[in-house]
């Protein structure tokens, strides 16, 4: 299901404007390809938005990390679990939250893959990235529901 604003539709609908706080959820099933869908309708409204081509690149990358985590980590692969996808327009800020059904984890332990030792390992670059790209990360104290914030310059 999707929320636009206050109003609830079963069709991606696009809002009618995009000026003032205006709020896009969808709840879909835990498929990289059904979050690849959502990406790229996502990068649709911030263009349209007006953000700069760089902007755009950077929510890009966060959103596709953050789906990545929910979908293989947090929901393990499970298809009959899904992620809840949610932005948010409030004023220059684009406020992302992507939540999974999953147990949650503890972003402390999450090993540094800058270090010599972590270096070569897999994990914890797709939060780096979100780190790096975005103005804010904060998770939930359960730790399956990340929210991301970012100033935007638009043109």
């Amino acid at each position: 299901m999707v929320t636009s604003a206050n109003q609830k539709s079963s069709s991606n609908q696009k809002s009618p404007s995009m000026e003032g706080d205006s709020c896009w959820e969808i709840r879909i099933p835990s498929q990289m390809s059904d979050g690849r869908r959502e990406v790229e309708s996502f990068v649709s409204r911030i263009e349209a938005w007006g953000v700069t081509h760089d902007e755009s690149l950077a929510l890009r990358h966060s959103l596709h990390e953050a789906l990545v985590n929910a979908v293989r980590h947090g929901n393990g692969g499970d298809h009959s679990r899904h992620v809840r996808i949610c932005y948010r327009f409030l004023g220059d800020d684009i406020v992302i939250e992507v939540e999974d059904e999953g147990l949650g984890f503890n972003r402390d332990l999450v090993a540094d893959p800058t270090t010599d030792e972590n270096r070569c390992r897999p994990g914890g670059r797709g939060l780096m990235m979100m780190d790096h790209f975005m103005n804010s990360v904060e998770y939930n104290d359960r730790g399956n529901c990340v929210t991301m914030r970012r100033t935007c310059k638009r043109r």
